[in-house]
């Protein structure tokens, strides 16, 4: 592998062998091409169009992956060898992020004001808030449920209530999901609310005795059961969130939340 060296002193050529198949064409040799494009330089790209041609040409260079790219007669190496060489960054995908959750609640604030914007005019209304809140439940309960298992497992690691009964880990997300669904629509509170009220304080005290009392790190089953999202503040928001919703819809319904227009 060749040492790290200042690309602006080496002509502006790469040389590029990457698969292209009639069945596949690799990800990472497109996104290599086009870095290298990017970055000012003129590509030599090669074909790998076989399996037979493609494990030739690793057996060649001592190789076990492809793309492979090559500057100044001397290989570079792969798409992230590619990256580093030009110095910049590579994603590191065991790192701890909370860009998931970023991104989620803001799209969900943004479809609530487009939603009450739609619906009266105005983005900035009391029902946009409470929309923000159980769009929030919905998408969170869809991302637990693309993989269920995987959920279930990071759940176990910290929910007292799954722990001393495991099928409660399974029905999470769909109480979660079905619960934002009726607060969306605004309809049976008589059942949204305990529904929310119950997972979200159960949720609420797990998480705080497992980050604030406990001191154990752990990564959130909130956006799923493979996200890298530690659970902490995130994750004891969102349980607040849910049990700030159920008082919230519990009093509209008596008609003690003042503004509210069901």
């Amino acid at each position: 592998m060749l040492e790290r060296t200042d690309p602006s002193l080496l002509e502006k050529k790469a040389i590029l062998y990457r698969m292209v198949m009639a069945q596949h064409t690799c990800p990472y040799g497109l996104k290599a091409k086009d870095l290298l494009r990017r970055s000012g330089y003129e590509v030599e790209d090669h074909h790998l169009t076989t399996r037979e041609e493609t494990d030739a040409f690793k057996a060649e260079h001592g190789v076990s992956t492809t793309p492979q790219v090559f500057v100044g007669g001397n290989r570079i190496g792969g798409y992230d060898d590619l990256r580093r060489f030009l110095g910049k960054p590579v994603s590191d995908p065991k790192a701890t992020t909370y860009r998931p959750v970023i991104v989620l609640f803001t799209l969900t604030a943004l479809m609530a004001v487009a939603a009450s914007y739609s619906v009266v005019g105005d983005p900035f209304t009391l029902r946009a808030a409470e929309w923000f809140i159980a769009f929030s439940m919905v998408v969170l309960a869809m991302l637990k449920l693309q993989n269920v298992e995987s959920f279930a497992t990071m759940f176990l690691n910290y929910d007292l209530l799954a722990k001393r009964w495991v099928p409660y880990s399974y029905i999470y997300p769909y109480a979660e999901g079905l619960a934002g669904v009726l607060m969306v629509a605004g309809v049976a509170t008589w059942l949204s609310v305990p529904i929310a009220l119950f997972i979200g304080t159960i949720g609420a005290v797990s998480v705080f005795k497992a980050v604030y009392i406990d001191r154990r790190e752990l990564k959130c089953a909130c956006v799923g059961g493979s996200s890298n999202v530690p659970l902490g503040f995130i994750s004891l928001t969102e349980n607040l969130m849910m049990i700030a919703m159920a008082i919230w819809m519990a009093l509209a319904s008596t008609g003690l939340a003042p503004g509210h227009a069901m």
